[in-house]
Order: structure tokens, then sequence, then C-alpha cells
């Protein structure tokens, strides 16, 4: 079951916003938006905005990326970017860029990885996913993305 979201070439996106982050590539967004739920009309509930259900201190930490021509201290900012499925992933991206790192010590960064700090957060990421539901549902969910 593949996660239908709009095509993006990350290389093209990452280029132009000078950012570069290992193994984050249109493969691993896709998957991570599928074990976010990846509802493409989901505007704000619960502290949660968008197809990756992005929060506001995700969004600060990633340096507040908005749309273009937007002010990221405009107070609709955060909310409108991370509805914005290429916004969202501008904001992913940085955020990747500043947390990023081998979170279950195999030695590589990987998508693995990334979907370990969007469920733990930048800082906590390395504790195992099997320690609650949400996380087992998540890996369940990952696990179905990467292979199909």
């Amino acid at each position: 079951m593949k996660c239908q979201v709009p095509v993006l070439i990350l290389g093209f996106l990452s280029n132009v916003l000078g950012i570069y982050v290992t193994n984050l590539n249109e493969n691993c967004i896709r998957c991570l938006c599928h074990v976010a739920g990846c509802d493409l009309s989901h505007t704000c509930s619960d502290g949660y905005c968008g197809p990756f259900y992005i929060s506001r201190v995700y969004w600060v930490d990633a340096g507040k990326p908005t749309l273009p021509d937007d002010n990221p201290d405009r107070k609709e900012a955060y909310e409108d970017c991370a509805r914005d499925y290429y916004c969202s992933i501008k904001i992913i991206e940085n955020y990747m860029a500043r947390f990023g790192k081998d979170c279950n010590g195999d030695g590589v960064t990987n998508c693995y990885d990334y979907m370990m700090i969007n469920h733990h957060g930048g800082r906590a990421c390395s504790s195992p996913l099997f320690l609650s539901q949400l996380g087992l549902r998540r890996l369940k969910l990952f696990q179905q993305c990467r292979f199909n």
C-alpha cells in the first residue's frame, strides 16, 4: 500500500534551498508522510498541522520555514507552511539537517533514523520504537512503506 503524494524532485528543492541531507530522498519523504498519516487535506488539530502532522515546536526547531514571500513572524505562517505539502517538506529537510544522526547505531544515517527522529524528536531518537503502542504502529507503517 503506497502513499499517494505529489511527485517532488528533492535534489532540485535541496539545491534551491541550499540544504542537502544524506539519504533524505523522495522515497524517504513518501514514507515519512505515510507514517504520519499523509492526509493531504489535514488542516490543524491538537497542535499538529498538515500531512506530516508537524507541531509548532518542530517548525521553530527547523528554523521557521515559510511559503514564498511569507514572514515567519506572521501568526499563521507555521500553519500555512505545515499544511502545504512542499513547504512541509522544507520543514522536514531543515529539521533533519539540524538533528539528523544515526539513531539506531548501525553506522548509517538513513530514512529509518529520520523516522525515529520524527517519532522521538531530534534529541532523543535512540530510544527503541517498540516501547510504546504508537511507536510500534509507526514502525509497522514504515516497514509497510519501505517494502512495498
